[in-house]
């Protein structure tokens, strides 16, 4: 329907805007244990708070409950269709369409069923009295292919509507299409409104019991409408980025239903979607490459043979390049003693890791201290997890059930003292644990066998069930299991001969009563000496907020009697190990004026930032491709 009344006009309706939004915060400490300024005997160190760590049970507070839930949380099902149909998008950064909004819309625009279904409540006399609504949120860029359905519940007294797309400056008491960047096809007489009141002959009316779909092909900026899943052709060319599915009505009894994914549609826009892929995928493998770069599969091979070498896979790198004629920047000595010091974090043995560290590279953590920081908390945590000492016989490591330092404690004094689940454990271990002698000795002889752990038959530690260093990221476990058993295998033939071992850590017989509290104690000392570390550090280079929080999640799991199964659990997870495990190989290669990060990690990454960018930049591209599923294909081929 053309638009015959004046723009001026428009300014009589009322039209309302958008709101803000919740936040939620979580506030954990405790530090005030490992203090030395404390008095052991006091009582209250941690979870006694209304916003700390509650012993044995959860976090105080109503804050870490659960996040707030946006406008478009209600409308996604068990089966979230709109993202599979979209997976590339971040929602967190750019949410997708799902309804319409209660904001961004005239007051003539009345909305039900989930805000899925729109009414006209004005008199619609004239032009001046016309009412859209708009999505909550604009088409993001990173869907590649946008589509949303309109159904005509009832066309109303004359029909007068528009389906489209607007920009957010557009006014909502006018019909998408009548403005500056506002896109309709109106349903009266067919035509297409392109930023105009003068429309142009484009499709069929539509009526009631229609469904009428609108396409935004975001890779050439084009837009389509369907009717009745019969593509009608393109509408529109040279779209701006950002903008919203809008619906528009004029006249009393006019009602439509939005479909924006959460139904199958009646156009079969999947298809679309499978042919888009397709061609973008074709661009990029048929992409002609430089050839003043030189030969490409020579720096291919260069950068595969560097990423071996960075993660220590030895006898792989070497074998590799052999066969590719290449040279090995760093001798295989070299590699191999990174190589033990990986093995080491990955199963837990952080104290002899730091100690081979040391031994091996002089002045490294020395001079970084933050780094010493990092891997000494990682030790605390692997001291209750049970992984960096030894807690009783050797079997214990190998359970599947898993037994912590404050586990362990339960029932050493005397045979028969338990610590109360509900009860403050860290007032009880600093007010028994530390004050208590071990009388008892039940004479039961425990072989010890902690230099066995250093080996790691086939991959594997004794305790740990993580499949190697994989790129710092527990995310990134794609057959890298063959190098890692393949490198261990190698290592495991000449036996660590230098890999040595604190003879302190290897006693030849206690009992386990004795064990378990000289475990204990030894956690307690190591986490007033880390938290002593700690306070040095904040007074020589002031207040560090990552190292402060990694010291007040650690200390805080022993305010759980079963700390796996606490909110701050996560820490025990063996994958947790990789990014300490990355942080000291690209340091210890740094120190040797190695690069840090391997090149095919540098290029992989690059590729994904520039996919980002895209999506920032609105180019739709970026949404039929990504470095995961590229990964995927070739590695099936």
């Amino acid at each position: 329907m053309a638009d015959n009344a004046p723009a001026a006009a428009a300014s009589s309706v009322k039209c309302s805007s958008d709101g803000g939004q919740p936040r939620d915060s979580l506030l954990m400490s405790s530090s005030r244990m490992f203090n030395p300024n404390n008095n052991v005997q006091q009582q209250g160190a941690s979870g006694s708070g209304n916003s700390g760590t509650t012993p044995g049970g959860g976090v105080g507070g109503a804050g870490g409950a659960a996040a707030a839930a946006g406008p478009n949380a209600a409308a996604a099902g068990p089966i979230d269709r709109l993202r599979m149909l979209y997976p590339n998008v971040n929602e967190a950064v750019d949410p997708l369409p799902r309804s319409w909004s209660l904001q961004d819309k005239c007051s003539t625009i009345g909305l039900t069923q989930n805000n899925l279904r729109v009414h006209y409540k004005g008199i619609g006399k004239s032009h001046t009295d016309a009412a859209s609504v708009r999505t909550a949120y604009p088409i993001p860029a990173a869907c590649g292919l946008y589509y949303f359905e309109v159904k005509i519940i009832s066309k109303g007294r004359d029909g007068y509507m528009g389906i489209g797309l607007t920009h957010t400056n557009f006014k909502m008491n006018r019909l998408p299409g009548w403005d500056k960047q506002s896109y309709g096809y109106h349903g009266d007489d067919g035509h297409s409104f392109c930023s105009s009141g003068n429309g142009q002959p484009y499709g069929p009316t539509f009526t009631t019991g229609d469904i009428i779909g609108c396409g935004v092909n975001l890779v050439d900026n084009t837009c389509f409408y369907t009717k009745n899943g019969h593509h009608l052709g393109i509408a529109f060319r040279d779209l701006p980025p950002r903008l919203y599915p809008t619906v528009g009505l004029q006249t009393p009894g006019e009602v439509v239903d939005a479909n924006f994914g959460q139904e199958p549609f009646k156009f079969d826009i999947e298809d679309m979607l499978k042919e888009l892929r397709a061609s973008t995928k074709a661009t990029i493998y048929n992409f002609p490459l430089p050839d003043d770069q030189g030969d490409w599969t020579v720096i291919l091979h260069k950068m595969v043979s560097s990423y071996l070498v960075h993660h220590g896979y030895s006898s792989t790198a070497e074998t590799f390049a052999r066969s590719a004629g290449q040279t090995l920047q760093e001798d295989m000595t070299s590699i191999k003693n990174r190589q033990k010091i990986i093995k080491l974090v990955l199963s837990g043995r952080m104290g002899q890791a730091i100690e081979q560290t040391i031994r091996l590279y002089p002045g490294l953590l020395e001079s970084n201290q933050n780094l010493l920081f990092m891997l000494k908390c990682r030790q605390f945590i692997e001291m209750v997890n049970g992984s960096d000492f030894d807690l009783g016989t050797p079997s214990s490591r190998t359970s599947p059930v898993q037994t912590s330092v404050i586990q362990s404690t339960k029932s050493y004094q005397n045979g028969n003292t338990i610590i109360p689940d509900n009860a403050d454990n860290q007032g009880y271990l600093k007010n028994n644990v530390l004050s208590n002698n071990t009388n008892n000795n039940n004479g039961s002889c425990i072989e010890d066998d902690y230099s066995n752990d250093v080996e790691m038959e086939n991959g594997h530690s004794n305790n740990s069930a993580t499949n190697g260093y994989k790129n710092g990221s527990a995310a990134n476990r794609t057959n890298t299991n063959e190098l890692v058993e393949e490198e261990e295998e190698e290592a495991d033939t000449g036996r660590d001969e230098d890999m040595d071992v604190d003879s302190s850590l290897s006693p030849n017989c206690k009992s386990t009563s004795a064990t378990a509290k000289s475990g204990v104690e030894r956690m307690l000392e190591f986490g007033r000496e880390l938290f002593q570390m700690s306070q040095r550090l904040e007074k020589e280079h002031g207040v560090n907020e990552t190292n402060q929080k990694m010291l007040e999640d650690a200390f805080s799991l022993l305010a759980y009697s079963n700390p796996w199964a606490s909110p701050l659990g996560w820490q025990l997870c063996p994958s947790r190990r990789e990014a300490v495990c990355a942080a000291l190989n690209s340091a210890i290669l740094e120190s040797m004026n190695y690069s840090w990060r391997p090149p095919l990690e540098v290029c992989i990454a690059h590729a994904c930032e520039l996919l980002r960018l895209m999506s920032s930049s609105s180019l739709g591209a970026c949404a039929f491709v990504s470095v995961d599923d590229i990964l995927a294909q070739q590695q099936q081929h």
